[in-house]
């Protein structure tokens, strides 16, 4: 690059900076500025907000008008629909031995569902959502174009000769109505839910065949330990001919679905609110998100496509679960599904993956259910369950034993080995004289290792069953009040990374049993073999690093692994 233009850049530089300068905007500009667009910012905040009232409340804009204005407005607005929109709220009760359920002439829908025989950790009836947690409405398309949504009008509410049975009826012109029908199942978790038209044609769109339902709900903390509690709630659904499958339980998720869904769930860890659909859920959209802290756990929301007959010959069937998660009993209601595929409602709880899960569905669970039948207290069901664990797995651990037995005994000659070769080029020679012993007197040196990781699929399935035992939940055992959580004798107010604010005493003496474990352990296995660096030191640091792991867990799972250590 030349003199000239180097000099030229130069100057074209200087001419554009100068300009800026000069024409740079004063002060008062600049704050007339601000003042136009925070101006611009309100309005358009301004307008968000009116729509989000308008689409909270549709009657808002209606309510101080005069009577006449108004329902001019409303016919206008709501074509058929437009006297149901006004009208007193009015709430029904159905409740059997185990469940009791509040629905609301507002929008026809659910409201509230309370377990009887259950209560949460602070001693309270234990509600699985109420009238401010929960939401269900239906999408309907008028004849006329109009979008309208059941949650926004009042239904009537009809009672026949059986008390846990309730029509809501949504009545639009003569012979024109829409009907919610709802059964309460006796003695049971379970209620119908129907929907059918009658009338409808000429009022909802002719080209009306399906219907979006959406269903949100804010789940409750019900557990003493958030943390641990959080780990197990989840939004689950059941693909239809296919397996269960559900939204990341550890952090916010969203997902959309083309299959058909035979179930929808809502989870916590050990209650679960469930809509299965006899023809199923179509153009499926979930949403996870979590609460950080508060009352409530996570929020779940789903929208989905429903089938609708509008010549009102067939109703839409639904099942609503209000239901402890408790195994056998969900196994059970696969029986009431009989010209369709199982329900699988068991999936809803967590009990591991593959062979985990084998052991504990045909293992651990029927010797856990036979001990219950006579065995009054949990902590010593799980005491003698183990000590029969123990022993059913007694033929590994002695092989494992005999193998460690064989191999102390061989320590001198293995010494006798290691000092007739001590140079690092005869490795090759001191390994092959070495596995030349073990040969002549039958003894492996993996023959301590396998027996034991041929019985971890039990000791990994009892890692995922005894935290979702709902047996355990609010089960005492000496000092620790409820087996379904932590024990916490000890507790601070200050947070500790990774430690909490307590310190579990069964996850203490199992860590303690664990050191004192290895400590012997590696004494007896010492067969005088160098070990991999640091592999000493790493055998110490995992029972320690256990009470930061297991410190949070229920005390019913460290409690196992302490007299199971």
């Amino acid at each position: 690059m030349d003199k000239n233009t180097i000099i030229g850049f130069v100057l074209i530089g200087i001419v554009l900076f100068g300009f800026s300068w000069l024409n740079r905007p004063t002060p008062e500009q600049i704050e007339a500025q601000r003042r136009y667009q925070d101006s611009i910012a309100q309005i358009e905040m301004a307008k968000q907000a009116e729509q989000e009232k308008q689409q909270a409340d549709p009657m808002a804009s209606f309510n101080n008008l005069p009577d006449s204005v108004k329902q001019d407005r409303l016919s206008s607005s709501f074509g058929s629909f437009a006297t149901a929109m006004t009208g007193k709220e009015e709430f029904v009760t159905l409740e059997n031995e185990k469940v009791s359920v509040k629905l609301s002439s507002k929008g026809g829908r659910v409201v509230s569902a309370t377990l009887k025989e259950y209560d949460n950790y602070k001693g309270e009836p234990l509600v699985l959502f109420d009238q401010e947690e929960s939401f269900f409405d239906l999408s309907l398309v008028t004849a006329a174009n109009q979008r309208v949504n059941t949650k926004d009008m009042f239904f009537t509410p009809i009672k026949g000769n059986d008390p846990n049975a309730v029509t809501m009826r949504l009545q639009l012109n003569e012979g024109s109505y829409l009907d919610f029908i709802y059964a309460l199942q006796p003695d049971d978790y379970r209620m119908d839910y129907s929907i059918k038209g009658t009338g409808l044609n000429g009022v909802l769109s002719p080209a009306t065949e399906t219907l979006t339902l959406t269903w949100v709900q804010d789940i409750r903390q019900q557990e003493k330990g958030r943390k641990f509690e959080n780990r197990y709630v989840g939004l689950y659904y059941k693909v239809a001919n296919d397996d269960v499958e559900n939204l990341s339980e550890t952090s916010n998720d969203n997902k959309s679905v083309k299959e058909s869904l035979q179930w929808i769930g809502y989870k916590d860890m050990f209650f679960s609110t469930v809509l299965a659909s006899k023809d199923g859920f179509t153009d499926v959209k979930f949403d996870s998100k979590m609460y950080n802290a508060g009352e409530y756990m996570k929020n779940f929301h789903t929208t989905a496509s429903i089938a609708f007959d509008l010549n009102g010959t067939k109703s839409t069937d639904f099942q609503y679960f209000f239901v402890p998660n408790k195994y056998s009993l969900l196994k059970d209601y696969n029986d009431i599904v009989s010209d369709g595929p199982e329900l699988r409602l068991e999936k809803l709880v967590p009990l591991g993956w593959g062979i985990f899960r084998w052991v504990n569905q045909y293992f651990i669970i029927p010797l856990f259910n036979f001990l219950g039948s006579f065995i009054g207290n949990y902590g010593w069901l799980i005491f003698l369950m183990t000590v029969i664990v123990k022993l059913i797995l007694f033929p590994l651990t002695y092989k494992s034993y005999m193998s460690s037995a064989k191999m102390r005994v061989l320590k001198p000659y293995i010494n006798e080995i290691n000092a007739k070769y001590p140079k690092k080029e005869d490795a090759l020679k001191k390994q092959q004289e070495t596995m030349a012993l073990y040969s002549k007197y039958g003894v492996s040196p993996m023959g301590g290792c396998l027996p034991m990781l041929i019985q971890m699929p039990v000791f990994m399935a009892l890692f995922f069953f005894v935290p979702n035992a709902i047996e355990l939940r609010q089960q005492s055992f000496l000092w620790a009040p409820d087996m379904s959580t932590y024990d916490d004798i000890i507790h601070w107010s200050t947070t500790i990374p990774l430690l909490g604010n307590h310190l579990s005493l069964f996850c203490l003496l199992f860590s303690i049993t664990n050191i004192l474990n290895t400590m012997y352990t590696m004494k007896q296995q010492d067969t005088g073999q160098q070990q991999m660096p640091g592999m000493k030191l790493m055998m110490y640091i995992m029972p320690v690093m256990f009470i930061f792991i297991f410190n949070g867990y229920s005390s019913g799972l460290n409690y196992y692994y302490f007299i199971s250590g």
